[in-house]
């Protein structure tokens, strides 16, 4: 336990140094719902070998968040693990009632007493911290420097190895999700929508007009069966089209 907390005080110094150098920001703050949305989303869809993370599915059961938003956090969360070739999950001694009784993520898990703060490593490249270190809702901190991503992974590593295994989960899913994946046509839109820009944004990047644009919006939406964009993007991350 003395190097699992070590490693955590090495994480939080990593960041607060690399925060306090101009040249080398800790990371790119993300606020928002919207924007944090397709900052889950961005996440979800860049996975390829690994994820690790420090979750606590009980933390937002008695704050007031949207009830989309976290069937999106979680729809993310799965499409991601669907796609790591290896998943490491440490989650609170808490939050076990909430594992059994919700919905299984591919990959391993582990339970500790307690999670330093919420944590999100996708192929040791890139790494997501809650702003307030308890809830990605409340905005979250984007890291790419590599110096405090792989401290954010020592950390991880020691308290692995002195948490405790829980059983196998299911083994992940072929990428690609159930369907198969959106009609080729539809992917760029579907790309730009959960990236978060605008209409007009979204429709110069792709090169056609703001209401072709809206029309394929509309096409994707009815492939998805839904008529908001917000749960577009949830059934998308739920298919493991992201």
């Amino acid at each position: 336990m003395a190097e699992s907390a070590g490693s955590v005080m090495l994480a939080r110094s990593a960041m607060n140094r690399a925060a306090a150098e101009g040249q080398r920001p800790a990371g790119r703050s993300v606020r928002g719902a919207r924007r944090i949305s397709a900052a889950l989303a961005g996440l979800a869809a860049s996975t390829r070998h690994e994820l690790l993370t420090f979750d606590d599915p009980v933390a937002s059961a008695s704050r007031a968040i949207p009830e989309p938003f976290l069937e999106l956090a979680a729809a993310c969360m799965r499409a991601a693990a669907e796609r790591a070739g290896e998943v490491r999950r440490i989650v609170p001694r808490h939050a076990l009632p909430r594992l059994e009784d919700g919905p299984r993520i591919p990959g391993r898990a582990r339970f500790a007493d307690a999670i330093p703060f919420k944590l999100i490593v996708v192929d040791r490249t890139v790494a997501a911290v809650p702003l307030d270190l308890e809830l990605l809702y409340n905005g979250l901190l984007l890291i790419r420097d590599p110096v405090v991503v792989q401290a954010l992974v020592r950390a991880h590593q020691a308290c692995w190895a002195a948490a405790e295994e829980l059983v196998r989960l299911p083994p992940p899913r072929p990428a690609g999700g159930p369907a198969g994946g959106p009609p080729e046509l539809l992917r760029p839109v579907l790309e730009a929508l959960v990236s978060g820009l605008t209409d007009e944004a979204a429709a110069a990047r792709l090169g056609m007009s703001a209401r072709t644009y809206s029309r394929r919006v509309g096409e994707l939406m009815a492939a998805l069966g839904t008529t908001s964009r917000f749960r577009a993007g949830v059934e998308a991350a739920r298919r493991g089209w992201l």
